[in-house]
């Protein structure tokens, strides 16, 4: 029986090439959690936990604690146990989505190279590609325009620009970016940013402007589930939860009182195995799905590009970030002209490892 030997992690930090901001503040370097599994038979397997601070309050040295913490728990266990595995670290680390993210991937990673299956038929296999929008971060009209146009040769068909800190600045970077890619498919990310009258009103402005957005991502406050109803019913444009999501529970708070038509999922607040949940929960209360993330790279991304493609069915897909690192730490997939992530080569696992890593 194939059991779990080591479980180890070291940092996981690269500059940005420029800063990823957002309404609740933002990061200009990439410092992550790169997380390995041994399994008794000489396989590895990676993972990577991406702590955003101003998004939900963790951070590296939180994230690097809670492997600590975990890791005895697991070494000796049979890797078939990998979903009761996830169960326990929901309750050993409740408060540590990036941890859980980075140890889950890399036991799933590990468990799916040593059967030499790549880790999208674990989620069922539905597609093999899927197509990622690129993000404008809170940035001057000047430079949205520049990076939108700079996106349309790189063949990007989305636009996922971030808003929420001021309206009216939020709306010529709109209009800057509609302006650099007229084609392009809009989405507005507020990251809880506004209240209910401050994102109707904007709405409102962008409509008058001839400028519909393809879907609004978290317009209010991640608790505010009124005004985000109120939005989803009076803005004219889907909603989607983001920060207002963390476990399949909160699926159905979102179903129940209308607050969204979309949930956005992260395997960073979640887990891989509790973002299944809220997938499938999304599902059958008649949600669609959207799959985003924090600020990772290739080796986390892929993973939820493997979710996304395994279950099928993703509306809108935001895995973009690995675009932002100034260097490339991982080998393996890449993201390809026009965002799009093709799985069809992967053999096994992810299909991405890190160039530089090595296990004691």
């Amino acid at each position: 029986m194939i059991r779990i030997r080591k479980l180890n992690a070291r940092a996981l930090n690269c500059d940005l090439k420029e800063a990823f901001d957002i309404a609740g503040g933002g990061l200009q370097r990439a410092e992550n959690v790169l997380v390995c599994a041994e399994l008794t038979d000489g396989t590895r397997g990676y993972g990577e936990g991406a702590p955003f601070p101003d998004f939900n309050g963790e951070t590296q040295n939180g994230t690097f604690a809670a492997v600590r913490q975990a890791a005895p728990a697991l070494i000796g266990r049979p890797i078939t146990e990998i979903g009761a595995a996830a169960r326990d670290l929901g309750r050993m680390i409740p408060k540590n989505g990036a941890a859980r993210a980075g140890i889950e991937t890399a036991l799933l990673d590990a468990w799916s190279r040593s059967h030499r299956f790549p880790l999208r038929l674990f989620f069922g296999g539905a597609q093999t590609r899927i197509v990622t929008d690129v993000t404008i971060p809170i940035v001057s009209p000047e430079h949205a325009h520049r990076s939108a146009l700079a996106w349309k040769k790189f063949g990007i068909t989305a636009l996922k620009i971030k808003v929420g800190r001021d309206p009216e600045k939020d709306f010529e970077r709109i209009r800057a970016a509609k302006d650099g890619h007229p084609k392009a498919r809009l989405l507005l990310d507020a990251n809880a940013g506004y209240d209910a009258d401050t994102a109707l009103k904007l709405l409102s402005r962008l409509k008058r402007a001839k400028i519909v957005p393809a879907l609004f991502e978290q317009p209010a406050g991640a608790r505010d589930l009124k005004a985000m109803a109120r939005i989803a019913a009076r803005g004219g444009v889907p909603v989607a939860a983001d920060e207002s999501v963390t476990c399949g529970r909160d699926v159905l708070d979102i179903a129940r009182t209308g607050a969204a038509g979309y949930v956005n999922i992260k395997i960073m607040k979640s887990g891989v195995f509790e973002s299944l949940e809220i997938a499938r929960t999304a599902r059958a209360a008649g949600l669609g799905l959207m799959i985003g993330g924090l600020v990772e790279s290739p080796l986390a991304m892929t993973c939820s590009a493997h979710l996304a493609a395994g279950l099928g069915g993703f509306s809108f897909v935001d895995l973009d970030t690995p675009l932002f690192f100034t260097r490339e730490p991982m080998r393996g997939v890449k993201i390809l002209r026009g965002g799009v992530y093709d799985l069809s080569k992967v053999r096994a696992g992810l299909g991405v490892a890190p160039k530089f890593v090595i296990m004691n």
